[in-house]
């Protein structure tokens, strides 16, 4: 193979290979895999095939960001509250070996991460308010917000009145 076959591919209509496609992160030129399609889909079914695809830490905490709020937007179901707590709780739990890359890659500072305020509701929602609480906690620990006037310290107040009531 020549050099200009080998930099721009075949001229042979058979070649049925899609170019390659580039994302940057963290400074580097990485090629789109089938989590970063996955994530940019919207669709959960794509996401769900995805989630064991191997990746970077921005498209990997992405990947699994957009599976919990997209099941969490039909959780009234039980097969996709059972999705969302999963996925919440596998987030929350690569969180720390993500967390360095995704700050990097974002200027320095996390950008709101939705998980933590999602998978807190649902805990609410059964009843798991200890549990709710420490995802709260934890949330304040990384300097999260979750967009709310109160932030999470608001949000633990809230839980702290369902124990009382």
């Amino acid at each position: 193979m020549d050099w200009f076959t080998s930099f721009f591919g075949s001229n042979n209509k058979s070649n049925k290979q899609e170019p390659t496609t580039f994302v940057t992160r963290i400074d580097k030129s990485l090629p789109i895999d089938d989590a970063f399609r996955a994530w940019t889909s919207g669709n959960l079914e794509e996401m769900l095939k995805a989630a064991n695809t191997q990746t970077n830490p921005i498209d990997r905490h992405f990947l699994l960001q957009s599976i919990v709020t997209e099941s969490y937007k039909l959780r009234k179901d039980e097969k996709y509250r059972k999705i969302c707590t999963e996925f919440s709780e596998k987030h929350l739990q690569e969180f720390p070996s993500l967390a360095p890359a995704l700050k990097e890659d974002m200027g320095g500072s996390l950008p709101r991460i939705s998980t933590f305020q999602h998978y807190a509701t649902i805990l609410t929602e059964n009843e798991e308010y200890e549990k709710a609480i420490e995802v709260c906690q934890l949330a304040i620990s990384y300097g999260l917000h979750d967009g709310t006037k109160a932030g999470f310290e608001g949000r633990i107040s809230r839980i702290l009145n369902h124990i009382k009531a």
